[in-house]
């Protein structure tokens, strides 16, 4: 019953990632509690959730302009795959039992794979702005 396959992750992936707007950038960070709250609740979606955790802070840094170093298509994909986690009614409805919620799931994992360097970059940086000193602040 599940139709979906790496290949057609992939696909999907890319081709929302190609139409996303600032606005969904905007969508996207307006439903972040309802989006955790799934992902936190199943099973298929459970083992991602640091992952999760991880995209919406970089959106967040990336929407605030503290960090710009990272291609539009990393944002676009992270919230392309964000807002089709956001989805019920995406290509395996979330309502159906067990299968529901792993074609999300896939589409996380092909996220991650697409967008893993810039995500671990992100993370560098944003470990070394909590440890490094404020502009202004001399230590004492």
């Amino acid at each position: 019953m599940n139709n979906m396959t790496e290949q057609k992750a992939d696909q999907t992936l890319r081709d929302s990632a190609g139409k996303v707007t600032e606005r969904d950038l905007e969508t996207v960070l307006d439903k972040e509690q309802e989006i955790e709250r799934k992902v936190r609740a199943s099973g298929a979606l459970r083992e991602y959730l640091n992952a999760v955790v991880s995209m919406f802070a970089l959106i967040k840094a990336y929407w605030q302009g503290e960090y710009r170093e990272i291609p539009w298509f990393t944002i676009a994909a992270i919230v392309a795959a964000l807002l089709y986690v956001f989805n019920p009614m995406d290509l395996l409805p979330d309502v159906l039992p067990f299968v529901g919620l792993v074609d999300d799931a896939m589409v996380i994992a092909t996220c991650l794979k697409l967008v893993k360097q810039d995500l671990s970059r992100f993370e560098e940086w944003q470990q070394s702005s909590m440890t490094s000193p404020r502009a202004g602040d001399n230590g004492t």
